[in-house]
């Protein structure tokens, strides 16, 4: 199932790209289409009755934790207030590296899901980067760790250098074919 919603979600995700390779606002297409992606990464398991089409019906009403991080996700009020910031910061910012580093980051530093807020995350970075002209970038499973470390250390310590320094380093990884994954069709 989750393999299936993922699926699902990167369909409409190449779609919502389309978009913006044509010219659309990045950050606007991304506010309008994330909460169709959500609804998307977990309809298989509306599908089998795991969860009930009312549970992916806009942000999260409670507090959410993050397993094996010391961040804590801001409250439901805060949330509720930090999203529309967001998507006007990633509509207005000029640079496509700011917009990937800080369009992903805030993003999960907020958390406005109970679930899935790492791979929206992620799909958030990859339309970020495509309308700055780079490549599809996977986070590889082997540098979970990293990745996992860089993102404690911009939300718990207020230091976002590691976290764009080590997504600087896999899309100049990708453009200089030392890594990354090719966009799946």
């Amino acid at each position: 199932m989750a393999a299936r919603g993922y699926w699902q979600t990167f369909q409409l995700v190449k779609d919502s790209i389309s978009a913006i390779l044509a010219g659309e606002n990045a950050g606007k297409r991304v506010w309008n289409d994330h909460p169709r992606w959500f609804r998307e990464l977990f309809d298989p398991s509306v599908a089998v009755g795991l969860l009930k089409p009312s549970d992916l019906a806009g942000y999260r009403s409670d507090q959410v934790y993050i397993s094996n991080s010391k961040h804590v996700p801001l409250n439901v009020e805060g949330m509720r207030d930090a999203m529309p910031i967001l998507f006007e910061l990633l509509e207005e910012e000029q640079e496509a590296s700011v917009r990937v580093v800080l369009g992903h980051f805030i993003f999960v530093f907020i958390h406005p899901y109970m679930d899935g807020n790492g791979r929206i995350g992620r799909f958030l970075m990859n339309a970020m980067l495509a309308s700055g002209g780079y490549s599809w970038t996977v986070i590889p499973v082997e540098k979970r760790d990293e990745y996992m470390q860089a993102l404690e250390s911009a939300s718990v310590e207020q230091n976002i250098e590691p976290f764009a320094k080590f997504l600087g380093h896999l899309v100049n990884d990708r453009l200089t074919g030392k890594g990354g994954a090719e966009l799946p069709k």
